[in-house]
């Protein structure tokens, strides 16, 4: 039970806390059962590989969009469209056009997908590690990601990418978030 006592936080013995309005005893396992699953969605979503799967998933939603946008503006030649679809009835058109923007969109959502998952998990990991969340977190993350993307092409072209990408996340995070540095 609570004391009279004032300026004390009321300690409630275990499953004796009031319920919200509207609530009768009868519902007070649902609810209890409803706030522990609040618990572990909330922690699920706080974790690394989590906010990573979801933004590597956004990114290739994102992805397969804009290349599905741009491919309307592939086909501005029809010359050489015809060329190449010589002696191809309508249905075997459509079906080729069909498929090569299936393929765009593929890549595009893989790659999109790929560099979401990366730096979101990237950014996580050093907020977690900080235990702090302003624009530090989302430039290194840039930093770190942006050169792992380019260590392919040598170390000037990772750390210029590792550069470009930071100060792209910057950018993003200024604009959007609008968080103070």
């Amino acid at each position: 039970m609570t004391s009279n006592l004032p300026c004390q936080v009321p300690i409630w013995a275990p499953h004796k806390e009031p319920l919200p309005p509207g609530l009768t005893e009868e519902d007070r396992p649902l609810w209890e059962q409803n706030k522990r699953m609040e618990k572990y969605l909330g922690a699920a979503m706080e974790s690394c590989p989590v906010k990573a799967t979801l933004a590597g998933g956004a990114g290739f939603g994102l992805g397969a969009f804009f290349s599905l946008m741009s491919a309307s503006f592939a086909y501005e030649d029809p010359y050489l469209r015809a060329r190449t679809q010589e002696g191809m009835n309508t249905t075997q058109k459509a079906s080729q056009i069909f498929k090569e923007m299936g393929r765009g969109m593929w890549s595009s959502g893989k790659s999109f997908g790929k560099i979401g998952a990366l730096f979101a998990g990237i950014e996580c990991v050093i907020e977690s590690y900080r235990a702090k969340n302003d624009i530090y977190n989302s430039v290194s993350a840039g930093f770190v990601a942006g050169g792992i993307l380019a260590r392919n092409s040598g170390p000037k072209a990772s750390f210029t990418g590792g550069l470009a990408f930071a100060a792209f996340s910057a950018a993003i995070d200024m604009s959007v978030l609008r968080r103070d540095a």
